[in-house]
């Protein structure tokens, strides 16, 4: 599966450099070539690139705040900075950033920072492509160690997320993935799966037991050793729907 990259460089002839080598690597396609940031933004935005290579000093936005901005996506794309300043390198690993390349860079340091993105982005693309067929969700396609392999959706045990990210349990193996719990959540078979509270959906197949606490909320305890607090709505139900 081609990486589908963008381009974010304000300088013509970084900027054809670049887009040169993209196009001659077998794992990516070029999709964009911008060369202000509030472009890059715009079409990171209607694009959906899984890779960036930005620029940190450009016109409209700097490399560091489209970063900022992009990692509010939902999925973010992952970032590579090209710049011929390193005092942004700091400032650019605390934004994620996977590699930070700085100019003048040789065509080998190119492949050795997108083989590092290749080997350590976030599976969010695979899972987005898997998550597109309608129909309940048979497979996930995971990224880890530098392989994408698909997790049979039975052998989920649990899902656990924040706001960006959703940790993925299977056979005792968590996977992070930069997607919201509620890309998989209309997904996942009710019969199975039941969402315990805003970010949590257990697979009642791996359920232990459940406990209340002293608020009457039930504790769902995974058998891995994982304890989830039902919400009172969910609590409820559970005690309707027992025997």
């Amino acid at each position: 599966m081609n990486i589908r990259t963008l381009i974010a460089e304000d300088e013509p002839l970084a900027a054809e450099a670049l887009a040169d080598w993209v196009s001659a690597h077998p794992r990516l396609s070029l999709v964009a070539v911008c060369h202000d940031g509030a472009s890059a933004l715009a079409q990171c935005q209607a694009l959906a690139p899984d890779l960036v290579l930005s620029d940190i000093n450009m016109p409209g936005l700097t490399g560091l705040q489209l970063a900022h901005a992009l990692s509010s996506e939902n999925p973010a794309p992952a970032l590579i900075f090209t710049t011929a300043y390193d005092e942004h390198a700091l400032a650019a690993f605390e934004l994620h950033a996977l590699d930070y390349l700085l100019k003048p860079f040789s065509r080998e340091r190119f492949d050795e920072a997108i083989e590092h993105a290749i080997a350590h982005r976030p599976a969010a693309a695979e899972v987005a492509r898997s998550l597109e067929d309608e129909g309940p969700l048979t497979r996930v396609l995971v990224r880890d160690q530098g392989k994408i392999f698909p997790i049979q959706v039975q052998d989920i045990e649990h899902l656990h997320s924040d706001t960006k990210y959703t940790a993925i349990t299977s056979r005792g193996r968590s996977y992070l993935v930069r997607l919201p719990i509620s890309a998989f959540e209309q997904r996942l078979d009710p019969a199975r799966f039941l969402k315990l509270q805003r970010g949590a959906i257990a697979n009642l197949d791996f359920v232990e037991s459940m406990t209340p606490d002293e608020n009457s909320q039930l504790v769902v305890q995974m058998r891995d050793g994982t304890r989830f607090t039902a919400s009172r709505e969910v609590s409820k139900k559970l005690r309707e729907q027992s025997i």
